[in-house]
């Protein structure tokens, strides 16, 4: 195993909103139930791998489901994935922190918004936070544009900015719905060049993911390979990756790297 590299593997742990941002409608029990499905779905496969993961949880998520957040949180880095997913007020960055830590009884180091929203960082900053992974620096139609932004970690103003990893020079976002929808070998050498180049690859993907969710009208690259199939791909994936590097927390991670304030 090449030591000096390692494998940020983080999840965007929530309520499973999505379908509503397609007008379809789903209640808050079906979203809870079905984040609450891929949680533990995800739990058995960093288990069975005997791997650290950091996973972005809102408040909410975990206040339905405290005890199998704190049992997460013994081997795993939980990070804020702010309050609620659909829904944001600047009061929720410290307010999702608290909530956290109290049924963690761990610090919260970090943060990601819901759908890479913009953040103002000193209100990161100002919310007890050391580190924000809310950017994703590519192109996405629609959603952003981040060609611009530096493609690998970064400090500003001794605030650690942890982006998504995306390949060399074209910029191509190696993130769950690449994951999903190129073939697995291509994605798989698409992210061994990158780690070779950076030390490191940071990839997330949403525990939702990981059910059946075929019976909602969402568009296909959304759903391919959900449930067990894609459990199978992610379960060879972290074979294939523990071979070149190791798996970390992003926090432990960045204890480490030269730009983490002191």
């Amino acid at each position: 195993m090449k030591k000096s590299n390692s494998i940020l593997l983080t999840f965007d742990v929530e309520e499973f909103d999505l379908p509503t941002e397609y007008n379809i409608a789903i209640s808050e029990t079906e979203q809870m139930e079905i984040g609450k499905l891929g949680t533990d779905e995800i739990s058995k496969i960093i288990t069975a791998q005997n791997i650290t993961t950091t996973l972005f949880t809102t408040a909410n998520f975990a206040k339905h489901f405290p005890s199998t957040i704190k049992l997460l949180a013994q081997k795993n880095e939980i990070a804020s994935h702010a309050f609620y997913h659909s829904t944001f007020k600047n009061e929720d960055l410290l307010q999702s922190k608290i909530e956290l830590e109290k049924i963690t009884e761990k610090p919260i180091y970090g943060l990601r918004m819901p759908r890479f929203k913009k953040i103002d960082l000193q209100l990161v900053k100002n919310a007890g936070y050391t580190y924000d992974s809310s950017i994703n620096p590519t192109y996405m139609p629609g959603r952003y544009n981040n060609l611009k932004i530096s493609r690998t970690i970064f400090a500003q103003n001794n605030f650690v900015i942890v982006p998504t990893s995306v390949t060399p020079i074209c910029r191509f976002p190696l993130f769950w719905m690449a994951f999903k929808n190129i073939p697995y070998a291509v994605y798989k050498k698409m992210a061994l060049k990158t780690l070779k180049k950076d030390g490191y690859l940071s990839l997330y993907f949403h525990p939702w993911e990981f059910t059946d969710i075929s019976k909602f009208k969402l568009p296909f690259y959304l759903k391919k390979y959900s449930g067990n199939k894609l459990s199978d791909n992610l379960s060879q994936l972290i074979t294939d990756l523990k071979n070149e590097a190791e798996f970390k927390t992003i926090s432990n991670f960045l204890a480490d790297y030269p730009t983490f304030p002191q």
